[in-house]
């Protein structure tokens, strides 16, 4: 007796199949990627922003170096800034992501839309602020990368607003999720340092006293100045754009991995560095 189990595929149907797959293993991502960007903005709010509150703002330099200088209160201003912003991108980009709030609430969805591409190039400005003028933890290819990174961020929040504004909301949405991706950098860096200590045992490949070594010009270079996570996005766009099984079977298992990896860094980042600081 022949089942419908036995009856092969058509290639429409197999290409329907590996869509689906790609489609989930996207969205899995994004879930996972939210879950961290959030409890990543928990710590940014209870570790600078408590001690912001209280008065306390020379707790800010346990993690950035000359973060808050005593006198300077225009640098002061400008480090506090960029960690309000920061924040609020954390929060307001995932937002963005969902299908059902651009859907269902165009106007909320365009009003953080507002706000988080103000923010980024905001931030991405007061960063390149901080890195030439206070100076950071790491060597000059973290400095350059994460200044490429700003540069990124600034021009692709642009091209993102200029296509909003023409109602080409397809190219609009491609840019934004670029613009997303760049902007989650530092937070890509975090999440892929945790996770390379953690299956390492321990700081493999740098010096965790003076944050510099082969590993970490790597991650910078990856994270900031030719970022992995863009170069998955602009393969997932091609997968997309072809809808053929074996691309889209191939795009989803790295997309798959990846996402693990990330997980691991979340859980990681959250018990290693951000939880105990807060």
């Amino acid at each position: 007796m022949i089942t419908q189990t036995d009856v092969p595929l058509s290639s429409t149907e197999n290409t329907s199949y590996s869509t689906r797959i790609l489609t989930f293993t996207a969205t899995l991502w994004l879930v996972v990627a939210t879950l961290g960007q959030w409890i990543f903005a928990a710590y940014i709010l209870l570790f600078y922003g408590r001690p912001a509150l209280t008065g306390a703002f020379e707790k800010w330099n346990r993690v950035l170096p000359h973060g808050y200088v005593e006198g300077d209160w225009k640098g002061n201003f400008v480090v506090g800034l960029h960690l309000l912003l920061a924040l609020i991108m954390v929060v307001g980009g995932p937002l963005q992501l969902i299908p059902q709030i651009r859907k269902r609430l165009p106007v909320i969805h365009r009003l953080i839309g507002r706000v988080y591409v103000s923010a980024a190039i905001i931030v991405s400005a007061a960063g390149l602020i901080m890195v030439w003028t206070r100076g950071t933890i790491g060597d000059h290819t973290q400095q350059i990368s994460i200044s490429i990174q700003a540069v990124y961020i600034i021009l692709f929040a642009i091209i993102s607003i200029r296509k909003a504004r023409s109602r080409n909301f397809k190219s609009h949405r491609s840019w934004s999720l670029r613009l997303f991706m760049v902007v989650s950098g530092v937070w890509f860096f975090r999440v892929g340092l945790m996770f390379w200590i953690l299956i390492n045992g321990a700081p493999v490949g740098f010096d965790s006293k003076t944050f510099t070594g082969p590993f970490l010009t790597f991650l910078a270079i990856s994270t900031y100045a030719i970022p992995l996570s863009l170069i998955l996005l602009e393969m997932y766009f091609f997968a997309c754009r072809k809808n053929n099984f074996t691309l889209n079977i191939g795009v989803s298992l790295i997309i798959f991995l990846v996402t693990l990896i990330m997980g691991v860094g979340i859980f990681g980042a959250t018990m290693g560095m951000w939880l105990p600081r807060i």
